[in-house]
C-alpha cells in the first residue's frame, strides 16, 4: 500500500505524542489538511498564525511536552516568525511545520514563496527543508528529540508541497534517534559536584538564583528538596517563578529590574550565589560590574554557551538541573548561615512590597484579588509590560508550570493565545490571561477561537489607557514628554467581547472586582474583564537601566 507524504508526517506526529497542532490552512498545505480531516488530533483553528504560534507555546510550556504549530507558505510562515522567536528565546520546545511551494519552485519567487529556513535560521534550534518523502518519518522523529532534549527550543519542518503528495510504500517509523553531532550532556562532572557542595557547606551569605530551567528539566521537587537541606534562601527570575512555593518562608520573590527589594539586597549582598537553569539576563543582573560582586558562582545549565557569558562563573557545572540538583542533595552540608537568614527576614520587614491605598481601582489589588479567589490554583498568563511584572510581583505561584509569560523578547500579543494553548491542554484548570489594554489588541481576534473550542479562558485587562510600562519610563527618564503613548482612542472591550459571543464585564469600584472574578470563574464561555485601573500609576521597585541592583526607585503612584 502506497502512503502520500501528508499521511506519513501525520501518523509521525500521533507516533511521537502530538495529540493538538495550533494552525491554519493554506494552498500548499491542502494535502495535509485533506489528511487531518480523518485523522485523531485535534487541530485548533486559530484566526492568525501568531495565535498559533503562541498557543503552541503555552500548550508547551503548560504541560512540558512538545507543541505543534502548522502554517503555509509565504506570509502563513512569516506570521509565525513572533512565536517561533518568542520560544527561542524562553527555552520552549516546539516543532513548527510549515507549507512550501513545489520543490521545482523554490528560489523563482513562486506565489506565496518566502525562505522560511533562512529568515528563522538564527531563532531556531534545527530546521529542515524535506525534499525527499522518504525523510519524513525520521525527520519528524529528529525534530521532536532535538526541540525536547538539551536546551529545549522550536524545531522548523518546512515541507513543499510535491513532496507532501508524493507516495511511497511501507514507511519506516524510527524507534529511536542517532544524531552524531548532538549529545546533550545530562549529568554534572563529579568533581564540579564535589566542588559545589565545598562551596556550600562554607558559605556564610548563599542565595539560591532559580530560572526557567527548573521547569523545562521536571526540578522543581529536587529544588525543594536542596533547601530543605541547607536552608539557603531562593530568589527567582520571572520565568522561574512557580518553581518553588510563592509562599515559602525562604522565597525572596524574583530579583531583578523590577524584583523585591530584598532579593536585589540578598544577592548584592551574597558570598555565594547558586544559578540554577539561569541565564543572568540583563534585567536581572543590572549592572554586570556589580552583579554579586563578592560572591563566588556557581552555575548549573545544561547549556554550554550560557556559562561565564554575560558573569563570570567560578564553578561550572553544565547538565540538566534535576539530575545535578538530585547528585548535589546526596552530598550537602548544611551551611552555618543563622545570622543571614535573620539579616533577610529583616530586610522583608523594612523594605515590602506595597502601593497607595484609594482613589481609582489599582492595579496590583487586581491581581491580589485573582490570586485570592482562585487560591492560588491557577494557570497565570500574561501579557508584556506593566501587568506583567505587576503578576510577577503580586501573584504567589505555588506550583510548576502556574506562570507563563514572554520572557526574553518581551512579546506583547503572547498572553492571550497562550492562555488558549493552556486551557486546551489543561481543560480542568482555570486560567486567567493577566493583559495590558495594548497588548490584548494585538492577538484579540483570538476571541473567536475561544469561542470555537468552548475555552473558559478569562481575560483580566489591567486598563490604563495607556502603553504603560513605556508611558513609565517615559514620565521617570523623558521628562513626562508622553510621544505616542496614549491609548485613549480603544473599542469598548465589553462590546467586543459580547461581538465575538463571549462575556464582557467593566469594573472600575474595588468592591466590583471579587464578584466579577467569581461571576467568570463560574463560567462556561470565555469572560473578558476591563478593569479600568489609575491611569499613570507605575511599577515599584525599579532599577534604571544601566544602574546596580542597590540603585532601586521607590515610589507610589
Amino acid at each position: 500500500m502506497k502512503y502520500t507524504g501528508a499521511q506519513i508526517l501525520i501518523e509521525a506526529l500521533i507516533k511521537e505524542g502530538a495529540d493538538t497542532i495550533f494552525g491554519y490552512p493554506g494552498g500548499v498545505l491542502l494535502p495535509i489538511f485533506d489528511v487531518l480531516y480523518d485523522a485523531k488530533i485535534n487541530f485548533i483553528l486559530v484566526r492568525h498564525e501568531q495565535g498559533a504560534a503562541h498557543a503552541a507555546d503555552g500548550y508547551s510550556r503548560s504541560t512540558n511536552k512538545v507543541g505543534v504549530c502548522m502554517a503555509t507558505s509565504g506570509p502563513g510562515a512569516t506570521n509565525l516568525v513572533t512565536g517561533i522567536a518568542t520560544a527561542y528565546m524562553d527555552s520552549i520546545p516546539m516543532v513548527v511545520i510549515t507549507g512550501q511551494v513545489p520543490t521545482t519552485m523554490i528560489g523563482n519567487d513562486a506565489f506565496q514563496e518566502a525562505d522560511i529556513i533562512g529568515i528563522t535560521r538564527p531563532i531556531v534550534k534545527h530546521s529542515y527543508l524535506l525534499k525527499n518523502v522518504a525523510d519524513i518519518a525520521r525527520v519528524v522523529k529528529e525534530a521532536f528529540w532535538i526541540a525536547k532534549t538539551g536546551r529545549p527550543g522550536p524545531v522548523l519542518i518546512d515541507i513543499p508541497k510535491d513532496i507532501s503528495t508524493a507516495t511511497m510504500t511501507n514507511p519506516k517509523y524510527p524507534q529511536s534517534v542517532d544524531i552524531r553531532s548532538y549529545n546533550p550532556t545530562c549529568l554534572g562532572h563529579p568533581m564540579q559536584i564535589k566542588k559545589a557542595v565545598s562551596a556550600i557547606a562554607s558559605s556564610k551569605k548563599p542565595v539560591i538564583y532559580s530560572g526557567g530551567g527548573i521547569m523545562s528539566s521536571g526540578a522543581a521537587e529536587e529544588l525543594q528538596k536542596f533547601v530543605d537541606i541547607t536552608g539557603i534562601p531562593v530568589t527567582s527570575t520571572l520565568l522561574g517563578l512557580g518553581g518553588f512555593p510563592g509562599t515559602h518562608p525562604l522565597f525572596l520573590g524574583m530579583l531583578g529590574m523590577h524584583g523585591t527589594k530584598y532579593a536585589n539586597y540578598a544577592i548584592s549582598n551574597a558570598d555565594l550565589v547558586i544559578a540554577v537553569g539561569s541565564r543572568f539576563d540583563d534585567r536581572v543582573t543590572g549592572k554586570v560590574d556589580e552583579f554579586a560582586p563578592a560572591a563566588t558562582v556557581i552555575h548549573i545549565d545544561i547549556d554550554p554557551s550560557s556559562i561565564s557569558k554575560n558573569v563570570l562563573v567560578h564553578i561550572p557545572i553544565v547538565g540538566d538541573a534535576k539530575h545535578i540538583l538530585q547528585q548535589i542533595n546526596k552530598e550537602a552540608i548544611p551551611p552555618k548561615i543563622n545570622d543571614w537568614t535573620e539579616q533577610i527576614e529583616q530586610w522583608k520587614k523594612d523594605y515590602p512590597l506595597g502601593y497607595k491605598k484609594g482613589g481609582k481601582l489599582k492595579p496590583q489589588f487586581v491581581i491580589e484579588k485573582i490570586y485570592e479567589v482562585t487560591g492560588g490554583n491557577a494557570i497565570i498568563t500574561t501579557e508584556v509590560g506593566q501587568n506583567q511584572m505587576w503578576a510577577a510581583q503580586y501573584y504567589k505561584f505555588e506550583y510548576p508550570r502556574s506562570f507563563l509569560s514572554s520572557g526574553g523578547l518581551g512579546t506583547m500579543g503572547y498572553g492571550f493565545p497562550a492562555a488558549i494553548g493552556a486551557q486546551v491542554a489543561n481543560p480542568d484548570m482555570v486560567v486567567f490571561d493577566i493583559a495590558g489594554d495594548g497588548s490584548f489588541q494585538m492577538n484579540i481576534q483570538e476571541l473567536a477561537t475561544a469561542i470555537q473550542y468552548n475555552l473558559p479562558v478569562n481575560v483580566a485587562i489591567l486598563n490604563n489607557h495607556n502603553l504603560g510600562m513605556v508611558r513609565q519610563w517615559q514620565e521617570l527618564f523623558f521628562n513626562k514628554r508622553y510621544s505616542y503613548t496614549s491609548m485613549a482612542v480603544q473599542p469598548d472591550f465589553v462590546k467586543v467581547a459580547e461581538a465575538y459571543g463571549a462575556e464582557g464585564i467593566r469594573v472600575e469600584t474595588e468592591e466590583e472586582v471579587v464578584p466579577a472574578l467569581k461571576s467568570a470563574i463560574d463560567s462556561k464561555k470565555p469572560v473578558v474583564l476591563d478593569f479600568w485601573v489609575e491611569e499613570e500609576e507605575n511599577v515599584f521597585p525599579m532599577v534604571p537601566a544601566g544602574a546596580s541592583l542597590t540603585q532601586m526607585l521607590e515610589g507610589m503612584a
